[in-house]
């Protein structure tokens, strides 16, 4: 059984014993996996009051569609950026915290999620993973938030093993994380106090600190949920071979 001080020492030790790296990845992931964007161009073109007849508000209807047009464009470069490139980004990054937790890491292996030979379908997934989120969310809240945590091990599981299927991807992310949902939701709700911090910093606590501190501890808690799983035989060491194993150039 694990406890939270425990998780969050052994991630703290990690990110930082290779501080720089970590922050560097974890600034990369969140950029690309839109982590770290913000909901800022909704709001450009609000209090528009006149008292003109219509060609004014004709002028100000067509501001606000050319506004709403190159917002919805941004959005679906976006999403795509993310399905694409930042899954895969996801995909290193996982390795990276995994690696990093035993040794100094390199900044390269954020890269392995592209070198490791299954670029299709662990695109496909991770896009899963992201849609199912999604449909769960919009049928209640709290089904999705649970959801997420019961997907919330796929990423490290693919980087340890890319030649995983999908299918199985999933099954042993849902047992690494029966019985753990809840702890895990508090993990995330020890953090609090170093969210409201990086809010009153504009951030600058969250990319320098709280996130990489985050990312470390969270796999730590993978570590743990992979013995868990190769113990009880839900999983086989052939299907986590561990991340000592090369990555395939």
């Amino acid at each position: 059984m694990w406890t939270r001080s425990e998780l969050k020492q052994r991630g703290k030790s990690a990110f930082l014993r290779n501080y720089g790296i970590t922050v560097l990845v974890t600034l990369i992931l969140g950029f690309l996996t839109g982590e770290l964007s913000g909901n800022s161009i909704s709001n450009g073109a609000r209090d528009v009051i006149t008292e003109n007849d219509g060609d004014i508000m004709a002028l100000a209807s067509y501001v606000w569609l050319l506004i709403f047009g190159i917002g919805l464009i941004i959005a679906l470069i976006g999403i795509l950026v993310k399905i694409f490139i930042g899954n895969l980004i996801e995909i290193g990054a996982m390795r990276f915290y995994e690696e990093n937790s035993s040794r100094k890491t390199s900044l390269g292996v954020i890269l392995s999620g592209f070198r490791q030979g299954s670029y299709g379908k662990n695109v496909l997934t991770l896009f899963l993973r992201d849609l199912y989120r999604v449909l769960w969310t919009f049928l209640l809240i709290i089904p999705g938030i649970v959801k997420s945590y019961e997907y919330s091990m796929i990423s490290y599981i693919l980087a340890e093993n890319p030649e995983i299927s999908r299918r199985r991807a999933f099954e042993i992310s849902r047992e690494m994380m029966r019985g753990e949902k809840w702890s895990a939701f508090v993990l995330d709700l020890s953090f609090i106090g170093w969210n409201f911090l990086s809010v009153i910093t504009f951030g600058i606590v969250g990319l320098l600190y709280s996130r990489p501190y985050l990312k470390s501890t969270w796999v730590e808690l993978y570590k743990v949920n992979r013995e868990k799983v190769l113990g009880n035989g839900s999983a086989s060491i052939e299907e986590l071979p561990g991340v000592d194993v090369d990555v395939v150039e």
